[in-house]
């Protein structure tokens, strides 16, 4: 099968509960996050990241770069499931890469004043005295380092990166880059035998201006280079010669979303994308890898494996990207540029398998591939990473495979940076994803689940709205829940007089026991959407809109209706959070009686914030549902990884929601704890997800929750989806 075909096939669906096709199965076993490796009394609300990461020998010992705080990052992981912190090591600049070999530790760190002055050094760190005991002038600015595997030299590439604000970041800037060999003699460097490699006038591309990107070397001591801003590969001998070189070429790509406007739309086709890549492993003496980042002229969105004479061996395309977009990690904002973006790529055999882990950092993804055919990869699994991926580390030795995620979100109050660990299993099951699109005949691209319902006749089928990350396609999904993982296996757009309907934020969704749904739009003034519901047909068309009364509108905030359900002639929503007229810790549930036309509210109490709550933190609400004689609602704070504190569902007995006239006093309801979903949302052991945001309870009687991924923006776009069995 050729790639493009595989470009246009489920390839999740290919393997997708099939567990026999792989002896081996990663899960996540353990999040580290960066912040934990400061001393106390460090300012823990600094920026930090963890961005190259390796292990020691025994595998007992990461140590990852952290560009931020200018430290390198050490973690004990002799028990993998309960890593910890050993704290960081001052560096006196940038670190870009740390190898470990033997008892030392050598970083490479940028030192540069500025992009027309560059300069760095080989730090090395006794890792038992945690003492920096030589440094090596390496003649200009490092980033990748890699390691001979005897530990008998480091290659590292001195990329002299390019100012991306000077001439649109185009090169040449100068000065060109080059690789060092730096010979390691009884465990320490060997400055006076440093041997610089100059690349200069190979790639076709600013030949002039090598910018070497990406290092590895083989058994055989020949080393790869990336020159990603070149479009250019090149191969260095043994010697320290250059033994082959070649473009990175370019590739035809189909089935992908090229335009960011708001839609998840894989219909695009582009021709003659260069590589440029970033990341590449050797597979073998005559093989490597590398992933396709692209950088300010192309990006293909996929990786390659050469021969190290540059013949293309395989060529995955859109494939991984396609794979990424089924289980709902697609970012639509990157689809006017390089879409998933993957980054790097490990090798590493486990369990008699040569195994490829791709990392896509936009999709905050890892493909891992089955290479025992280098010709023909196997995509066996995908798994779930931080906030962008950028170094990955196998250890087979113990069945490990480690991340390290560089994004910090501590100034938009969002989720830290982490160093995810993996353990490998023969014969276990995979717990991600467990929700996907895989299996249908035409590709579909979801996220930001916000609300859910229940079919009211079938057990097992529920429907899923969209919120307005995707404005231009608010969705209606189907989802078979009786497949593990979960299928979306239909999706309906919403629209209005035939067209998509525009300025809709749907955070809620009910059947109307018609065929057809009731769905509620939160309303959010600085964009022009207003607060309202809808009714839709099966199609879904828009056959109904119904504006909020005035009574309603006079004291409106962003934060309105989280969810929709049905009590008869009532429609019940919830309201997020306070209004201007609520009291302190009330939030509104508001009634609409259809048959009537009327309107009214009855107060729902809302937690407290956890202690230590940040200044910035809020309780609100995320769904309500009937069922039976109570209305279940889901209650959150809007905190995320350490910092999340309230995620519960309670329920209120449905007859105490009769609904008082509004502008007046209010009714206060009773409400009665049902489940504390903070054990739930830890299962895959990664960061605790902010946004719970749907709760069905289907035909059969069984609960069903959900979160929302945000769209894969400032996310790592994980969905969790799963059972909390059965409700009276």
């Amino acid at each position: 099968m050729s790639s493009k075909l595989i470009g246009l096939t489920s390839v999740l669906a290919l393997v997708a509960g099939m567990p026999a096709l792989a002896d081996v199965t990663f899960n996540r076993v353990a999040t580290f996050a960066t912040p934990d490796n400061m001393s106390e009394g460090e300012d823990r609300a600094r920026p930090t990241s963890a961005e190259i990461i390796s292990a020691s020998s025994d595998g007992m010992t990461l140590i990852y770069t952290d560009s931020p705080l200018g430290v390198v990052g050490l973690i004990d992981i002799t028990d993998p499931r309960a890593p910890k912190a050993m704290g960081n090591i001052d560096m006196g600049g940038e670190p870009t890469t740390a190898k470990i070999i033997g008892g030392n530790a050598f970083v490479a760190v940028n030192t540069s004043a500025d992009f027309v002055n560059p300069s760095g050094k080989m730090v090395t760190v006794d890792l038992a005295t945690r003492a920096i005991t030589a440094e090596c002038d390496l003649g200009g600015q490092p980033d990748s380092v890699a390691a001979e595997p005897d530990g008998s030299f480091l290659a590292i590439a001195i990329e002299n990166e390019r100012d991306e604000d000077v001439n649109d970041g185009a090169i040449p800037q100068m000065p060109a880059g080059f690789v060092v060999k730096l010979p390691i003699v009884e465990g320490a460097v060997d400055c006076a035998g440093l041997q610089r490699v100059e690349l200069v006038g190979l790639a076709a591309v600013a030949g002039e201006d090598p910018e070497p990107e990406f290092v590895d070397v083989n058994a055989g001591g020949e080393i790869v280079v990336t020159l990603q801003e070149n479009n250019h590969i090149v191969v260095i001998g043994a010697d320290g010669a250059v033994a082959s070189h070649f473009s990175a070429g370019a590739t035809d790509l189909e089935g992908i979303d090229d335009s960011r406007d708001g839609r998840l739309d894989f219909s695009a086709s582009q021709t003659g994308v260069l590589r440029e890549p970033d990341g590449a492993k050797w597979l073998d003496a005559d093989h490597f890898a590398v992933a396709n980042e692209g950088d300010y002229e192309g990006g293909s969105r996929g990786w390659t494996i050469f021969r190290k004479d540059g013949t293309v061996v395989h060529e995955a395309g859109a494939s991984l990207e396609r794979a990424i977009a089924e289980i709902g990690h697609y970012p639509e904002a990157r689809s006017g540029s390089k879409g998933v973006e993957l980054e790097s790529v490990e090798i590493a055999t486990f369990g008699g398998t040569p195994m490829a882990f791709v990392a896509s950092e936009r999709g905050s993804v890892i493909g891992v591939y089955d290479l025992t055919d280098p010709a023909a990869p196997v995509l066996r699994q995908l798994l779930p990473s931080g906030v962008s991926p950028e170094g990955m580390v196998a250890i087979p030795a113990r069945n490990l495979f480690v991340t390290a995620n560089e994004v910090d979100l501590v100034e938009d109050g969002g989720v830290r940076a982490h160093v995810m660990i993996y353990e490998g299993a023969e014969g276990a099951v995979a717990a991600y994803p467990m929700i996907t699109s895989a299996g249908t005949e035409r590709l579909i691209g979801w996220g930001a689940l916000s609300g859910l319902a229940a079919d009211p006749a079938q057990a097992g089928r529920l429907y899923a709205v969209s919120d307005s990350v995707y404005g231009a396609m608010p969705m209606i999904y189907t989802i078979d829940a009786t497949q593990t993982p979960a299928r979306i296996t239909e999706a309906r757009l919403v629209t209005r007089g035939g067209e998509a309907a525009q300025k809709l934020d749907l955070e809620g969704i009910a059947a109307d026991g018609e065929g057809g749904f009731w769905l509620a739009s939160e309303g959010r003034s600085d964009r022009l959407i207003p607060h309202a519901i809808y009714r839709v047909d099966a199609a879904g068309e828009i056959v109904e809109e119904i504006a909020l009364p005035e009574a309603l509108l006079a004291h409106e905030i962003r934060f309105g209706f989280e969810g929709i359900t049905v009590a008869g002639d009532w429609l019940w929503m919830a309201v997020q959070r306070e209004w201007k007229d609520d009291p302190a810790g009330m939030v509104k549930l508001v009634g609409y009686n259809t048959a009537e036309e009327t309107w009214g509210a009855v107060h729902y109490p809302l937690d407290a914030l956890a202690d230590g709550a940040a200044e910035t933190a809020w309780m609100g609400l995320s769904e309500i549902t009937v069922h039976g004689d109570w209305v279940y609602i889901v209650e959150r704070d809007n905190q995320i990884g350490a910092a999340a504190g309230v995620k519960k569902i309670y329920r209120v007995a449905l007859s105490q929601m009769v609904p008082a006239e509004l502008g007046g006093a209010l009714p206060v309801v009773t409400k009665e704890l049902v489940r504390d979903l903070m054990p739930d949302l830890a299962v895959l052991n990664g960061y605790i997800p902010e946004k719970v945001e749907g709760f069905a309870v289907d035909a059969g009687g069984t609960a069903w929750v959900v979160t929302d991924n945000d769209g894969v923006a400032d996310s790592s776009g994980e969905t969790l989806f799963w059972s909390i069995g059965a409700m009276q």
